[in-house]
């Protein structure tokens, strides 16, 4: 991985914790530099970042602490997902309402254009969501 694919991940991990970045734009910013997949970890704080030649980088994404439910409700999670869509909710908040809803993490596919969020015992739930241009500026 190259300083530039390395400066444009962290800086794309800072723009979700801060709200400069939404979903979108975050993954055409991730596709522009080959990223393939993420997985968000809710327990670690921390997000890794694949390519599709295997290499990889875990960025820290701190965030405030909240209980994980035991039980998963996919319909929260959805419930959460769509607020996000509406832009309801900062991606702090997402966090937290997707904890309370039991997810521990997610991997988002971007080049198979879903998301898919799981619980602590292996429930999940899929969202798709249409193709991103990689011509976002990455800055």
């Amino acid at each position: 991985m190259n300083a530039e694919q390395t400066r444009v991940i962290q800086g794309c991990a800072h723009g979700a914790l801060s709200g400069e970045f939404a979903f979108p734009e975050i993954v055409g910013r991730l596709a522009k530099i080959g990223v393939e997949r993420y997985h968000a970890d809710y327990s670690r704080s921390e997000i890794t970042y694949y390519m599709a030649d295997g290499d990889s980088r875990v960025v820290a994404t701190p965030h405030p602490h909240h209980a994980t439910a035991k039980e998963f409700s996919a319909s929260a999670v959805e419930a959460a997902v769509r607020q996000s869509q509406r832009n309801e909710h900062t991606y702090l908040d997402f966090i937290e309402k997707t904890m309370v809803a039991g997810c521990v993490g997610y991997f988002v596919q971007i080049s198979g254009r879903r998301v898919i969020y799981f619980g602590r015992n292996g429930e999940s739930h899929v969202e798709h969501f249409p193709n991103v241009t990689a011509n976002t500026t990455a800055t």
